[in-house]
């Protein structure tokens, strides 16, 4: 299991951290196919990815990554290592209706407004999905083994997005069916995962399709359609794991990382008997945003696999609150009371910067979260143990 040996609550987070904005700029000339010096993008990369798993290995965090500060985001960052995409007609991108935007259209027409245009790449499948381009890999790879062997975390893991959250994002305008789609490119992610374990880091698969899919390219099916759909993407998942030990792998899921009514968002214990098919021994989910809190008590419902692990949201990824510890202490006996004070980790709802540029949370409070987190975990380990 995760903690053994370790007489204490583990902390860790999700994945993005804020970026430095030198960082934010480069990324962002870069998806723009703006001219940038390809050196001082790698000098600022190593350089940032020393910095954040410094920090927070000083703020107290167990299990620490590279903050994806060289990402564009944790699902777009594919469309430098694949083949296979391009711009799509614009159609297909409208096709998809999230369900809430109907409910509240008023909101998030404010709400789109504020935030500005979408400077996002925003391509599609036009072709074969294959490796294209591995250096980015070995970079990042590189880069976190570099900062960790200074920093000295008690773990490093490193992320990589599942075929269906890589589907989800990408509009399907070439391969005859989505699931055709979501096997090639797990057949093209397996490298990236098996690269990741072998470099000795935990994988942490991002799999939010698995519920905020429901919202959006599933909003179109009824819940058992949407769950048979996700048992493809866990099938298709697993397939591109056969090779990584189920004790190396964690996998995250959401209902999306925005502010909003979150209404429709299925519940926990709809996904869980499919979630848990995943070869992943520890299962993330949100657990303190107001929507999805209350779900701790699914886990008195649902047995939790003696093989297994949790990994709840203890703090919010969406706001400048910073959640006192006391609170935190208890958000994490509630879950260890019901599954086991050796199967709970202490981790985020989400990242805090799931693109890069727009996070919602200021950096340092960011940061001010993370420790509350760790204190939190302190109080709730003296009295688990």
């Amino acid at each position: 299991m995760p903690q053994t040996g370790q007489q204490r609550i583990l902390t860790t987070h999700v994945g993005s951290l804020p970026r430095p904005p030198a960082m934010v700029e480069l990324l962002r000339r870069r998806e723009r196919g703006e001219p940038y010096d390809r050196a001082e993008f790698d000098r600022s990369l190593a350089r940032a990815v020393h910095e954040v798993v410094t920090r927070q290995v000083a703020a107290g965090i167990d299990i620490v990554n590279d903050g994806e500060v060289g990402k564009p985001s944790y699902s777009t960052y594919i469309q430098e290592r694949l083949s296979g995409f391009g711009t799509v007609e614009e159609s297909l991108w409208h096709a998809e209706q999230h369900r809430e935007h109907a409910a509240f259209a008023e909101y998030y027409r404010k709400s789109a407004a504020a935030r500005g245009p979408d400077t996002r790449r925003k391509l599609g499948c036009v072709g074969d999905v294959a490796i294209q381009d591995r250096e980015p890999l070995r970079r990042d790879i590189a880069n976190l083994k570099d900062a960790s062997a200074a920093a000295k975390p008690v773990g490093v893991f490193m992320s990589a997005a599942s075929p269906g959250v890589v589907a989800r994002f990408h509009p399907n305008a070439h391969y005859a069916s989505g699931e055709a789609y979501r096997r090639a490119v797990g057949d093209a992610m397996q490298e990236e995962y098996e690269a990741i374990v072998a470099a000795g880091f935990v994988l942490q698969v991002d799999c939010p399709d698995l519920a905020s899919g429901r919202n959006t390219v599933f909003a179109h099916l009824s819940d058992d359609a949407f769950l048979r759909e996700s048992e493809i993407s866990i099938e298709i998942l697993n397939h591109a794991l056969r090779n990584v030990p189920m004790e190396r792998t964690r996998l995250h899921l959401c209902w999306g990382n925005y502010e909003g009514p979150h209404i429709h968002d299925i519940p926990l214990e709809t996904i869980l008997p499919v979630v848990l098919k995943a070869k992943a021994q520890v299962i993330s989910f949100e657990g303190a945003n107001p929507r999805h809190e209350h779900e701790w008590d699914v886990w008195k419902r649902i047995r939790l696999p003696d093989d297994r692990a949790i990994m709840p949201g203890i703090i919010d990824s969406l706001t400048n609150f910073v959640e006192h510890p006391e609170l935190v202490a208890q958000r994490i006996c509630r879950y260890a009371d019901v599954v086991g004070r050796d199967r709970v980790i202490a981790a985020v709802d989400c990242g805090f910067e799931t693109f890069a540029g727009n996070g919602r949370v200021d950096p340092t409070i960011a940061f001010a979260k993370l420790e509350a987190l760790v204190e939190g975990a302190r109080i709730a380990s003296r009295r688990l143990w």
